[in-house]
Parts: C-alpha cells; sequence; structure tokens
C-alpha cells in the first residue's frame, strides 16, 4: 500500500519519441515556477504516466510537494495515487527504464493482477556516477 502525495506538475500527453525532450521541458517549467508557488518544500522529481495510446502518453512530470497550490501557467497542483501497488527499485542509468518496466509489468501479469492504467517514477538522488542512481517505479493496482 502506498500513500497519496502532492506533486507540482505539467499535465502534456506526447508522442513516444518526444518523451526525453518533453520531460526536460517541462521540469524546467516547474523549477522556474516553484520557488513562486505556496507548495511546500521540494521533493524528488516524479513522473506519473498511462498506458500509451496510439503512440502517445499522457504523463506528469513533476516533483513531490508538501501542499497542494493554486496554478501557476502550466504548473498544476497533482498527486500521485494513493492505494495497492506493484514496486520495483531500479539501481542505474535511467535508459534501463524501459527494461525496469518491462520486468516489473511482466510481473505483475504472471500473478494475474490487474493495473489500474496509472504507473509512476520517483527518482532518487542525483548522483554523478549514474551506475548508483535509484528510481523507484510503481503501478497502481485494482
Amino acid at each position: 500500500m502506498v500513500s497519496p502525495q502532492p506533486t507540482a506538475v505539467v499535465k502534456i500527453t506526447v508522442p513516444m519519441s518526444e518523451i526525453p525532450r518533453a520531460q526536460k521541458e517541462s521540469r524546467a517549467k516547474i523549477e522556474e515556477a516553484l520557488p513562486k508557488l505556496d507548495a511546500g518544500t521540494s521533493g524528488y522529481g516524479c513522473t506519473l504516466w498511462r498506458p500509451p495510446v496510439m503512440d502517445k502518453l499522457y504523463m506528469e512530470p513533476g516533483f513531490i510537494v508538501t501542499r497542494g497550490f493554486k496554478p501557476a501557467g502550466e504548473v498544476v497542483a497533482s498527486e500521485l495515487p494513493g492505494g495497492r501497488a506493484a514496486h520495483y527499485l531500479m539501481r542505474g542509468p535511467y535508459d534501463g527504464l524501459p527494461d525496469a518496466w518491462k520486468m516489473l509489468l511482466g510481473w505483475v501479469e504472471q500473478r494475474n493482477l490487474k493495473p489500474a492504467g496509472i504507473n509512476w517514477e520517483i527518482y532518487g538522488d542525483d548522483h554523478p556516477d549514474p551506475s548508483r542512481l535509484k528510481t523507484q517505479l510503481y503501478v497502481l493496482l485494482k
């Protein structure tokens, strides 16, 4: 079981090929807006996403915050959901994310668990050595 966590995000739908660019641009907007928001302290980076539809991905790149706030342009309050979730801790560079997601989603399928269609990542502390990065992956379950 996981608890809901408030987030400051930009809500976007992008072609799969544009995810890295969209993530970078969205995070820059959020980092610029965060000091002006009444969102409390900023925590780890995160991205909530739903399964792709016609090669486009709905996602909410952002940061975990301590409370909701009024929107500032494209930066809006949202939350990582609470409830029953499958979880995997990936260690290593971000280019390992596709394989980590395949593994976690395969694990869910093998156990006949039902995904709710909401998934997210929480990024650990930045580290100069990519092999020491930690990313938590979650699949919300029905």
